[in-house]
């Protein structure tokens, strides 16, 4: 298994020539790209059969985007479509089984004229006095002069662990990721029978309650005034234009809000996978409603936030980060969680079957407060918590949880944390943009 690991971040000076080759090499992957999806789709849509990378490549040789590429970067750009076909197979499979709500559509083109990932194996690259070799192609030794570029390697690497490097188009900039080999995870006694209920929302990101007697709740706030900052400058920015403009300034507001985003899911998943490996909690589960973002009706700047800040993405690197080492992750249908009392072990309906005449012992007497029937005041999101692992069934929430479990949650400020996530190494960055800093003057890639 292959991961993207941290990498540190180093920004190369604004030139023109590398900028212009590179934006000349992603938009030919990107004409590639979609000429690969077209032979495909024909062969799916005509004869029934799904293809593989290599066949696609072999396919393309003669394309005039091809040949535009380094050759091994061009079979990559064919691989990755051969691989999202791949996935449609295994979504087919899913929904034909009941396990999939709606039919999953073939992989589709990208955006005509837009810029797609550039992707270079390692044997083909050379280290060389800390920098790495990285060949460019026939056609850029004759457009620009540039048969190869070299990009300095981030010193807490190991070059022997490194794969793949890839060289991705962002908002007014590119990023160079290194793929390296996944590390061992160093073993750690965890319990399945010890769970952790997890439950998200916006203010109180991730709320958190554990069969060991914790809570602990992943701070919103900070993450919802950045969304909402970035939202407010680009409408006085877009103000009087048309629906469709865009500029740099822009271009360098959103790559540093998308990468503020990435560094608070990082952050956020470290916090919560941490606390079950010292705790040894070997079961974690999710709650989360399918499609509950679609058509979600609270108010215009509630949706703002909610559907635009990535708990989606949360939940799939905590899942991801589990699987990492070894821990149970439950995604749980959490209808009637925040209803129902978790002290007063109310019975919880699944969504669509509450029987009739159903009632909570409890309710919600302001936001964020719930009182249950003896008149105890819980905080409401660990009350929701706890019920999602009642509703899961997980061992350990079955019982009545301890009273200070829901009523007094450790406030984690992921920002706060020691240590920060450096994910992506900056290759150019036409925009001239210094990476944002925290108070200790670490980066913040986002």
């Amino acid at each position: 298994m292959t991961k993207t690991f941290a990498a540190q971040v180093n920004q190369l000076p604004d030139d023109p020539k590398l900028r212009a080759a590179l934006e000349y090499l992603c938009r030919a992957s990107n004409s590639l790209y979609n000429s690969t999806v077209y032979l495909a789709r024909q062969l799916y849509f005509k004869a029934g059969k799904f293809s593989n990378g290599r066949w696609l490549s072999s396919q393309m040789k003669c394309n005039a985007h091809m040949k535009a590429l380094y050759t091994s970067a061009a079979q990559q750009t064919c691989i990755s479509v051969g691989e999202a076909f791949k996935g449609y197979r295994e979504l087919l499979k899913l929904w034909r089984s009941g396990g999939l709500a709606e039919k999953p559509k073939p992989p589709n083109y990208r955006r005509s004229g837009g810029m797609f990932q550039i992707s270079y194996p390692k044997r083909w690259l050379k280290l060389t006095d800390g920098q790495v070799k990285v060949p460019m192609g026939r056609a850029c030794k004759v457009w620009f002069g540039l048969p190869e570029i070299f990009l300095p390697f981030p010193s807490n690497l190991d070059w022997t662990e490194v794969k793949e490097l890839q060289i991705v188009p962002r908002a007014g900039y590119f990023d160079a990721v290194w793929i390296c080999a996944g590390k061992p995870v160093d073993p750690v006694a965890l319990d399945p029978e010890k769970s952790m209920a997890i439950d998200h929302g916006v203010d109180n990101w991730l709320t958190c309650v554990d069969s060991e007697g914790h809570s602990l709740i992943v701070d919103g706030k900070h993450l919802k005034s950045l969304n909402q900052g970035y939202n407010k400058r680009v409408a006085t920015i877009k103000e009087g234009k048309e629906q469709a403009f865009w500029c740099k300034l822009l271009d360098r507001l959103t790559g540093k809000r998308n990468r503020q985003m990435r560094d608070a899911v990082n952050k956020a998943t470290r916090a919560v996978i941490n606390h079950c490996l010292k705790h040894g909690i070997g079961t974690v589960v999710f709650g989360w409603n399918q499609g509950q973002k679609n058509g979600a009706n609270m108010g215009r700047k509630t949706n703002q936030n909610f559907v635009q800040i990535p708990t989606a993405k949360l939940k799939n690197r905590i899942a991801q980060l589990c699987e990492a080492h070894g821990i149970v992750f439950i995604e749980q249908e959490e209808s009637y969680t925040s209803q129902a009392s978790a002290l007063d072990l109310d019975v919880i309906p699944v969504y669509g079957e509450k029987p009739e005449g159903w009632k909570a012992s409890g309710r919600r007497i302001r936001r964020g407060t719930y009182r249950s029937a003896a008149g105890v005041e819980l905080n409401a999101d660990c009350n929701g918590a706890y019920n999602i692992g009642r509703k899961a069934k997980v061992t350990g929430m079955q019982c009545t949880p301890a009273r200070g479990v829901l009523t007094s949650p450790r406030r984690l400020r992921i920002w706060d944390l020691p240590g920060a996530s450096i994910l992506t190494q900056k290759c150019c960055n036409p925009s001239g943009e210094s990476p944002s800093r925290d108070s200790r003057g670490v980066v913040n890639p986002g």
